[in-house]
């Protein structure tokens, strides 16, 4: 198989070969972060983009801030929802580690016994990415970007083929945009109820959002802006 990375005639074999040399070539340091990374990082990365994610769209309130707060609650179960897809689909493929049948690859996280295509952490990190991108654009692009990366990791750290990547973000990208209709249709008026529990609403809709709201409900109270345009013009 080395042969057939080095002569190019498979491209998979050939692209692997030559991520995982990046590795052999960087200093050990560089190797034991991305080994992290790669493993655990991005992971708590794209936990912590989807909570600052919620929080922004908590604090701005608004009549989208149930559909949004729904979507977000929708990217982690489409994360589940993808990797228990990809259970059967490893059982029938049976694809072994590249490290198991080519040699010479540099392999910085050991213990690797399961087979290898799909990759879970492709398609967790995009499910989550996409997830995002239906909740918030800009928090989405920077979701699907942390993806990209760790796809990249996966196969620098020689436990992936680049196919294995791309089929996690395939496989996460269409759970988490084709079930996202049938989520959000159960999600949000579940987000909607929740905004108007007084115990629970602060998950949707932040305190400042909520006290803005009662104001311009109540008849004869000022908004602030509307309070120095009068004081203004007197």
């Amino acid at each position: 198989m080395a042969v057939l990375a080095e002569s190019g005639s498979n491209p998979d074999v050939g692209l692997l070969y030559d991520i995982n040399g990046l590795a052999k070539d960087a200093p050990h340091w560089f190797d034991r972060t991305m080994e992290f990374v790669g493993e655990y990082g991005l992971l708590l990365a794209m936990v912590l983009l989807v909570l600052w994610c919620w929080w922004t769209v908590r604090r701005r309130g608004g009549e989208d801030a149930a559909p949004s707060v729904a979507a977000l609650v929708w990217a982690p179960l489409a994360a589940g929802i993808a990797v228990l897809v990809n259970v059967p689909i490893r059982g029938f493929v049976e694809r072994p580690r590249p490290f198991v049948q080519h040699q010479g690859l540099d392999v910085l996280v050991s213990g690797k016994t399961d087979y290898s295509f799909v990759s879970d952490h492709a398609t967790i990190t995009m499910a989550l990415g996409v997830g995002l991108f239906v909740a918030h654009r800009r928090f989405g692009l920077v979701g699907i970007g942390l993806a990209l990366l760790e796809g990249f990791c996966r196969v620098f750290m020689g436990v992936h083929y680049p196919t294995d990547v791309v089929g996690g973000f395939a496989l996460g990208t269409a759970v988490a945009l084709l079930l996202s209709p049938l989520a959000m249709a159960l999600l949000t008026p579940l987000m909607r109820a929740v905004e108007r529990s007084p115990r629970a609403g602060w998950l949707v809709r932040g305190r400042a959002a909520e006290s803005g709201r009662h104001d311009a409900l109540l008849p004869g109270v000022r908004t602030s802006a509307e309070s120095e345009e009068r004081d203004l013009a007197a």
